[in-house]
């Protein structure tokens, strides 16, 4: 997907969790505020063991995650600095925009092995490999996204699509644009099979994507991926027939 300058790429107005605990009642309900992780604000409130049901769109085009939780002890985390990008510089006057993007991804199977995606030198990660996926459009859920994107990505067709995670990041660093972001990352992070794989091809020419390939399971270990989620990859594929 080509990167757009910040503020103008499309996302929700803001996102809300809704929780419920065993029998469906409801138990919290709350806006996510810039940089905060949901499963963590959940967790400071007493209840863990949370888990993604649901992200979809509400009429005024909130992004909804609807998670099922368990009673547990409040976890309390004091406030942490930060993180900022290695060797990051303000120029005199320079300031710091908060930026939330939110965006869906995809652990993309087939006959063939799982697709990845190789970051362009548009990206701050140019060469590592990442999975199919992107910001959501104005009024797009997540799902239509992640359909949307695999398809610019990688010119294949997918199904049987099942929701996995969320994931968030937070840290300052300096945008393809030159713009220094406080960026509030959210991801929605999904299955999905690809019934009829066919040599991938990107479509989105130009853009954060300079290749696509299928790589056999066994050899994805071995491929540089991106730190949002080679730690749970892994997890992942034992997770998906």
């Amino acid at each position: 997907m080509t990167p757009t300058p910040a503020g103008e790429q499309g996302r929700p107005a803001e996102i809300r969790v809704q929780a419920t605990a065993p029998g469906g009642r409801e138990v919290a309900r709350f806006v996510v505020a810039h940089g905060a992780d949901p499963v963590r604000e959940l967790a400071g409130l007493g209840w863990g063991g949370a888990r993604l049901v649901e992200a979809s769109l509400a009429e005024d085009g909130a992004l909804v995650l609807a998670f099922t939780v368990v009673p547990s002890t409040p976890e309390h985390h004091p406030p942490s600095q930060v993180p900022s990008d290695a060797g990051l510089v303000l120029e005199p006057g320079e300031l710091v925009h908060p930026y939330q993007r939110t965006a869906a991804y995809g652990v993309v199977t087939s006959a063939r092995g799982m697709l990845l995606t190789e970051l362009s030198e548009r990206t701050s990660a140019p060469g590592r490999w990442t999975l199919p996926g992107g910001g959501l459009d104005p009024g797009e859920s997540p799902v239509e996204a992640l359909h949307r994107e695999v398809w610019e990505e990688s010119g294949q067709r997918i199904e049987r699509v099942r929701l996995l995670e969320a994931h968030t990041s937070h840290w300052i660093g300096r945008a393809p644009s030159g713009r220094v972001e406080d960026f509030h990352a959210v991801r929605i992070v999904y299955a999905a099979w690809c019934p009829e794989p066919t040599d991938p091809v990107v479509h989105d020419v130009g853009g954060s994507t300079a290749s696509v390939r299928w790589v056999p399971r066994e050899a994805v270990a071995r491929y540089h991926l991106g730190q949002s989620f080679a730690p749970h990859v892994r997890r992942w594929l034992d997770d998906v027939p």
